[in-house]
C-alpha cells in the first residue's frame, strides 16, 4: 500500500492513546504486508472511533469510484441506498451501527452510489477494534462486490448464485489480534486470515507456501499445517504439472508483475474445481522479488451456471432447428432475427438470406403488408392486436412467389428496452388437401350409399319385370304385339345394366377375386382397342416388365380400362395420343409419394392429350350421372365405376389434369 494511504489525525481525547497505538501499527506495517493488501481484490479500510478514514487499500479506489480522502469520514468517501434505491440514513448504515453499538454488524445488503451515478450492490462487514483494555479505538470494514451475483441471478432467473461464506465474526479475536498489529504475521491474519471467499496466501521467490488464510483452507482442502513448506504447484492438475504451467506462470508473474487467469485446480481431496487465480509479484525497496501474493476463487458454480446457459441456449436452438413448424422471429422494427430450417424448407429463403430483411417482405403478400405491420404497430403503442396470443389462418408468399396458406401463432418477447416477436408457422397446404380429400370422401361414400341403396331396390324391381316380359313374349308367340314387348325387355335390360354400373360405383358388386398379370391383361386388351378409339387416336403403352399382379375381378379390371379408354378418346376430339402405363410401387413409395397404405402397389395410368379438366370438373369427375358431353353422348356413370370397382379391390384412384394439358387418371391396385 502506498505511504500516502496512511493519514496522521488528531484522534478524540477518550481513546487518543489506543488510538495513537492504531495509527502506529499501520504505519509500521511493513512492505511485504502492504503490498499483499494491495493485491486483495476485496475493498477494505480502517477507521477510528469517530468513524474517520486512517486506512484504505487499492481496491476501496475502484469500489468508490474515486479515492478516498484520509481523515475525512466514512460517509463522505460512501453514499448507501437501501435496497428499493431509497437514501439509507446515516444512524441505520451498518459501519456507523458497528461504531454506535460496538458490535459487528453481518448479512446486511446496501447499494453504494458512485460519484458517476454507477450503483454497486455490496454486503459489508463491519467490525468493531478494541485496545488492549477493551476500549472501542475504531473499527474496520470489508465491502465485497456482489453486482456479480445479481447479474448471475437476473440472467439465469432461478440460478441464485452466491458467495459461498460470509466473512465469520470474530470479534474477539480481531480485538485480540489488532494488541498485536505491531507484528506483521499477526495482521495478516487478522485482515486476510478471517475471509473465506477468497484463498489468500504467499508464496516465497520459489513458489512455495508461507502463509495460508481459512479461505485457503476452505477452497482447497488443507490446513495451515499441512501446506505451508509445500510448493504451489501441488494444488495443480497431472497433466498440468506435466506440462510445466507452473513454472510458466510464476515466469508470467516476475515478468509483468501479475499473472490472471481461470483454469482447473485440484483440492486436497482429489476433486477438480474452476478456479480464478490472481498472482502479483511482490518486490522489495530495491526491485528484487521476495515472494508472491496470491488469490484464489472457487467459481465451479459460476462456471455451472455459465455452461447451463449455454446449454439451455444450445437446447433451445436444437428444439427450434429441430420444430416441424417454421420459427420466425423479428424486433419491434419488423427485421428478422431468427429463421429455422423448416422457414427455409417452408418459404425457400435461406437462414443468411433471411436475417437482417424486413419480415413482410419475406412473407407477407404485397397487398397485405400495411394492415400486418399496423397490428404490430398497434401493440408497440399500447393497443391491441389479433395476431399476438391467438392462431390465425392467413397467406403468405414463397420465394418463388407462390401464394400458399400457412397458420401463424406469434407471441411477444420483452427484450431489453424493446420487444421481439415470435412467430410458429404452418404450412396447411397438405392439412387443406387432406381435408379436401376427407370432404370429397365422405360425399363420395354419401353418394355411394345411397346409389347403391336405389339401384339394389331398382335391381329387384328388374327381377320381377324381366322374367314377366320373357314369359309373356312366350305366350305370344309370334302375335304382331310381341315386338312391344320386346322394346320393354330391351329396356329392362339396359336398366340392369345401368343398376350393376351403380352397384359397381356404390362398390356393391358381386366379384370374382383372380389373381390377374397386370401387363398380360393390358396386353389383350390393346390388342382390341384400336377398333373402338378409331382412327384419330394413337395407342402406346409402357409397361414395366416387374409391374406384378393383384388380386380383383379381371372382368371388371378390363370394363375399367376400357372406360378410362373411351373416355381419353372422348377428350381428344381432333385426335390424340391415349397412353397406357404400368409401374411397381414399393411400400415406401407407395406410403411417401402417394399416401397409400398396405404395402406395395401395382400402378396403371392411363393418359390423353386432351382438352383437360377444371379444378371444379375434377373434382366431382366420379360422381354418378355427372358429365361434360352433350345430351345422349355418356350416362356419367363411367368414372363412377372405375372409382367404385377401385375402392372395393382395396385400392385407389387419382386424376391429375389442367385445361389444355391431357388428363392422367391413375389406378392403384394391392400387389398380390
Amino acid at each position: 500500500m502506498p505511504e500516502h494511504n496512511v493519514a496522521h489525525f488528531a484522534p478524540v481525547p477518550a481513546a487518543a492513546a489506543s488510538v495513537l497505538l492504531l495509527e502506529e501499527a499501520f504505519q509500521r506495517g511493513d512492505r511485504y504486508f502492504r503490498e499483499l493488501l494491495g493485491a486483495l481484490p476485496a475493498a477494505v479500510y480502517v477507521t477510528d472511533a469517530a468513524g474517520r478514514i486512517i486506512f484504505f487499500n487499492e481496491a476501496c479506489i475502484e469500489f468508490a469510484g474515486r479515492t478516498p480522502v484520509l481523515g475525512d469520514y466514512w460517509c463522505v468517501t460512501w453514499r448507501l441506498l437501501n435496497l428499493d434505491g431509497t437514501p439509507l440514513p446515516h444512524d441505520e448504515c451498518p459501519m456507523a451501527i458497528a461504531l454506535k453499538e460496538d458490535r459487528a454488524v453481518r448479512g446486511a445488503e446496501a447499494i453504494a452510489l458512485r460519484p458517476d451515478g454507477t450503483r454497486i450492490p455490496f454486503i459489508p462487514y463491519p467490525t468493531p477494534l478494541h485496545d488492549a483494555h477493551g476500549r472501542l479505538i475504531g473499527a474496520i470494514n470489508m465491502l465485497v462486490d456482489i453486482s456479480e451475483r445479481k447479474n448471475t441471478e437476473q440472467s439465469l432467473r432461478q440460478v441464485n448464485e452466491t458467495l459461498e461464506e460470509r466473512i465469520e465474526a470474530r470479534t474477539r479475536q480481531m480485538s485480540e489480534a489488532y494488541e498485536g498489529l505491531r507484528q506483521s504475521e499477526r495482521r495478516f491474519r487478522l485482515l486476510v486470515g478471517s475471509v473465506v471467499d477468497y484463498a489468500i496466501f504467499m508464496l516465497d521467490e520459489n513458489g512455495v507456501v508461507t502463509n495460508w488464510n481459512a479461505g485457503a483452507e476452505r477452497i482447497k482442502g488443507y490446513s495451515s499445517n499441512e501446506i505451508i513448506g509445500q510448493h504451489f504447484s501441488i494444488f495443480y492438475t497431472q497433466e498440468d504439472r506435466a506440462a510445466g504451467v507452473p513454472a510458466r506462470v510464476l515466469k508470467t508473474a516476475r515478468r509483468d508483475g501479475r499473472y490472471e487467469a481461470e483454469s482447473w485446480r485440484v483440492r486436497k481431496d482429489g476433486q477438480r474445481f474452476w478456479a480464478n487465480v490472481v498472482i502479483d509479484a511482490v518486490r522489495d525497496d530495491h526491485g528484487e522479488i521476495i515472494g508472491y501474493a496470491k488469490v484464489t476463487r472457487d467459481f465451479t458454480e459460476r462456471r455451472k451456471a455459465e455452461q447451463a446457459l449455454v446449454e439451455s441456449e444450445r437446447m433451445a436452438r436444437g428444439i427450434i432447428d429441430t420444430a416441424l413448424d417454421a420459427f420466425v422471429q423479428w424486433d419491434q422494427e419488423g427485421i428478422v432475427r431468427q429463421w429455422n430450417p423448416q422457414a427455409e424448407a417452408i418459404f425457400g429463403w435461406t437462414r443468411a438470406e433471411a436475417i437482417g430483411k424486413p419480415i413482410a417482405e419475406l412473407l407477407i403478400p404485397a397487398d397485405s403488408r400495411t394492415s400486418f405491420q399496423a397490428e404490430f404497430d398497434r401493440f408497440i403503442a399500447g393497443g391491441e392486436t389479433t395476431l399476438l396470443g391467438h392462431r390465425l389462418q392467413m397467406e403468405a408468399i414463397r420465394r418463388d412467389g407462390a401464394c400458399i396458406t400457412v397458420e401463424l401463432a406469434a407471441t411477444v418477447l420483452p427484450r431489453g428496452d424493446g420487444f421481439a416477436f415470435n412467430g410458429f408457422i404452418r404450412d396447411l397446404t397438405d392439412k387443406i388437401v387432406a381435408e379436401a380429400a376427407h370432404r370429397q370422401a365422405l360425399k363420395m361414400e354419401a353418394v355411394g350409399q345411397l346409389t347403391g341403396g336405389i339401384a339394389h331396390d331398382f335391381n329387384n324391381l328388374l327381377a320381377a319385370i324381366i322374367p314377366s316380359l320373357e314369359l309373356a313374349k312366350l305366350k305370344l308367340g309370334d302375335n304382331p304385339t310381341s315386338r312391344y314387348l320386346d322394346s320393354a325387355l330391351r329396356a329392362a335390360e339396359r336398366g340392369a345394366s345401368l343398376t350393376r354400373q351403380l352397384l359397381s360405383f356404390a362398390r356393391k358388386q358381386e366379384f370374382t377375386i383372380e389373381r390377374v398379370e397386370v401387363n398380360r391383361l393390358i396386353e389383350a386388351i390393346c390388342e382390341m382397342l384400336p377398333r373402338a378409339l378409331g382412327p384419330t387416336a394413337q395407342l402406346a403403352t409402357q409397361l414395366v416388365p416387374d409391374a406384378g399382379a393383384t388380386l380383383t375381378d379381371p372382368n371388371q379390371l378390363e370394363l375399367a380400362i376400357l372406360n378410362l379408354a373411351i373416355n381419353a378418346r372422348d377428350a381428344m376430339p381432333d385426335g390424340g395420343k391415349l397412353t397406357i402405363a404400368t409401374s411397381a410401387l414399393s411400400a415406401k413409395t407407395a406410403r411417401d409419394r402417394w399416401q397409400l397404405v398396405g404395402g406395395g402397389h401395382v400402378m396403371i395410368a392411363v393418359s390423353d392429350t386432351g382438352n383437360g379438366m377444371t379444378d371444379e370438373v375434377r373434382s366431382r369427375a366420379f360422381e354418378p350421372f355427372y358429365t361434360t358431353k352433350g345430351v345422349g353422348k355418356g350416362s356419367g356413370l363411367g368414372l363412377s365405376m372405375v372409382y367404385g370397382f377401385v375402392q372395393q379391390s382395396g385400392g385407389n384412384i387419382a386424376i391429375e389434369s389442367e385445361p389444355g394439358q391431357g388428363t392422367t387418371v391413375r389406378l392403384f391396385l394391392p400387389r398380390a
